[in-house]
């Protein structure tokens, strides 16, 4: 038996492999200047709602929270649009729309692995992910005035990390349910 949830593994796969790819490249390539940075991140942002979104819609008939990733869907493409609509902004700006999203993300994520603790297996990941979106947001609140170069480390290894999860959470989901 599947899980209802089976048929949307791949929004999470996806999720995760987009984060590996942006993670890598923000390792690989960390003085890369900031309006490219912006553009990277706005693109993963972008992306990440969107396929969310894409994830909320298509579960929304066998899921009653749903709506908890199309919050998170949107709030990912807003931080995603407004890191477009300001190129120039300083550093400090950029931090703090990172913390927020992974903040947001973070706190969806957790809501979003508490209701799924009793339908699918591997909720856990969800749950984790949130966590450590909750502590990466943190600790760019607390420390904004980070090197540009540290930032890119961060972030890049924060989004392998979150991006594994993702991809975990997929092939879990992927599984048949053990029969009961």
């Amino acid at each position: 038996m599947h899980s209802p949830h089976s048929r949307i593994w791949w929004s999470f796969f996806f999720r995760g492999v987009i984060a590996i790819l942006f993670g890598l490249t923000a390792l690989l390539l960390p003085t890369v200047t900031i309006e490219i940075l912006v553009i990277l991140i706005g693109a993963f942002f972008f992306a990440d709602g969107v396929l969310s979104i894409i994830g909320s819609f298509a579960s929304k008939e066998v899921e009653t929270s749903w709506w908890v990733s199309l919050l998170e869907g949107l709030a990912g493409i807003s931080i995603g649009i407004l890191t477009f609509i300001w190129p120039s902004a300083t550093l400090v700006a950029i931090i703090l729309l990172i913390a927020i999203w992974a903040l947001l993300t973070g706190a969806l994520e957790i809501i979003a692995a508490i209701r799924l603790r009793k339908l699918i297996r591997g909720e856990w990941f969800l749950g984790l992910s949130g966590i450590i979106s909750i502590l990466f947001g943190a600790i760019l609140l607390a420390r904004p005035g980070v090197g540009a170069v540290a930032l890119v480390w961060i972030i890049g290894a924060y989004a392998i990390f979150f991006g594994i999860l993702m991809i975990f959470l997929g092939f879990k989901l992927k599984k048949p349910l053990p029969e009961q």
